[in-house]
């Protein structure tokens, strides 16, 4: 049976809840499309909304079970595109067992190729990509990694509108705005759209890698989110029992579930920096999908740390 998918991203709502005695106003923006909930469906929401007569297929690459993955073979089914997406490898029982962004967007079409370190010789994976970008035929468009590009302004625009039509139905004077950030595209975008001050966290690499990727998108420094310090340096995709709590706290005092990879570490910071501060603002906080990640994130956790 072919899966009917939707190109309309729905008007996100917002829900107000408590969370260690902060009330935190929440962007279920993982209410959007069913394909292309979260922050990623604000950056393809260009390739959405547009049309590219010439093009016939889609080339990108990343992690294997990427949020973006799953959202661009959705995109290349509804476009009648073709994926082709690299990634460094698929462990040996992902393949016997796919599962979440890997297995749907398998049963979307996307030809997820698999690269060896023999394949990419002495460069990594983002290097080897971009080198093979620049000499691909007129029919193929290439979409940087987790959709960083400037064409992301254009769906995070509309993002930007609705949170300034919220605060002002709300009354909302001098809110908060906080989104953990992997190459901190929406973030970095949002500042620029909003006159309030945005909030965010490094989950790839650290706060020096995070402004890189910020000046790649925005040189202007006077317009860049403020990079909440973590903790303490994070590996991501690595498995933290203060993770694990947070979520579980989380989805039992607001009732919401979270991402596993961005969401618990962008909590942590952000009550660390409240409570430090001693801030009672309001706090609108962006939830950018990423759930059909926990499907093998879940299990992980729930082995190495049972209850």
């Amino acid at each position: 049976m072919t899966q009917k998918i939707s190109p309309v991203l729905a008007l996100s709502p917002v829900q107000s809840v408590r969370m260690d005695g902060f009330t935190f106003f929440i962007k279920r923006d993982d209410l959007l499309n069913t394909h292309f909930s979260g922050n990623k469906a604000r950056k393809f929401a260009y390739y959405l909304n547009n049309e590219f007569p010439a093009i016939k297929k889609i080339m990108c690459y990343g992690s294997v079970q990427a949020n973006s993955l799953y959202s661009l073979a959705a995109l290349a089914k509804l476009k009648n595109w073709q994926l082709d997406f690299y990634v460094q490898s698929i462990p040996q029982w992902l393949k016997a067992q796919p599962n979440g962004n890997y297995c749907a967007a398998l049963a979307l079409g996307a030809n997820i190729i698999e690269l060896e370190k023999n394949d990419l010789g002495k460069d990594n994976l983002d290097s080897f990509i971009r080198l093979k970008a620049q000499h691909l035929p007129s029919d193929t468009l290439f979409i940087p990694e987790g959709g960083r590009s400037k064409q992301a302004k254009q769906g995070v625009a509309v993002l930007a509108q609705e949170i300034k039509d919220f605060c002002q139905q709300q009354a909302l004077l001098d809110p908060l705005i906080m989104l953990p950030s992997g190459t901190g595209t929406s973030a970095v975008f949002l500042q620029s759209l909003l006159p309030y001050k945005v909030l965010t966290c490094a989950c790839v690499g650290n706060a020096d890698y995070l402004s890189q990727q910020f000046s790649e998108l925005d040189d202007n420094t006077s317009m860049w989110p403020i990079i909440l310090p973590t903790r303490k340096r994070y590996q991501f995709g690595k498995l933290y029992p203060e993770f694990y709590q947070i979520w579980q706290q989380l989805k039992a005092q607001t009732g919401i579930e979270f991402d596993l990879l961005y969401d618990p570490l962008g909590w942590l910071t952000l009550l660390d920096y409240l409570k430090k501060n001693r801030l009672e603002k309001s706090v609108i906080y962006i939830h950018q999908g990423g759930l059909l990640g926990n499907q093998s994130m879940l299990p992980r956790y729930r082995r190495k740390y049972p209850s």
